[in-house]
């Protein structure tokens, strides 16, 4: 069945030329818009979120993620490679043992207000 899509008109022929000034010196450029649709795209995944959430607590190794999320090691490496590319986990080796971690305090800030915005 195919879903009704109601359009969008607005009737006021007013152009708001104050608020399009504002706007049009405060919007970001193209690039910096992709880079950051790009950085949510990697919040749409729920294992990596699932990842960020177990590193809420604690600092922790693959294996030991690997087993709280009842995953493979590859298949968690695989993500944790994600995270790490955008800045989201930072790695500390420790001998032959790599430990991640959140990359910073933005990290449980953005996911926190996530939480909140769906449980309103």
């Amino acid at each position: 069945m195919a879903e009704e899509r109601e359009e969008i008109i607005c009737d006021c022929q007013e152009i708001h030329e104050d608020l399009l000034k504002i706007v049009n010196e405060t919007m970001p450029d193209e690039e910096e818009l992709y880079d950051l649709a790009d950085l949510f795209k990697v919040f749409a995944d729920s294992t990596r979120i699932r990842i960020l959430f177990v590193l809420f607590e604690s600092e922790v190794c693959v294996c030991d993620l690997a087993k709280v999320l009842n995953m493979t090691q590859s298949a968690v490496s695989h993500q944790l490679r994600i995270l790490k590319q955008n800045k989201l986990v930072k790695a500390r080796r420790d001998g032959k043992s790599i430990f991640y971690s959140l990359a910073d305090d933005h990290v449980r800030t953005i996911i926190s207000m996530g939480r909140e915005h769906i449980l309103e």
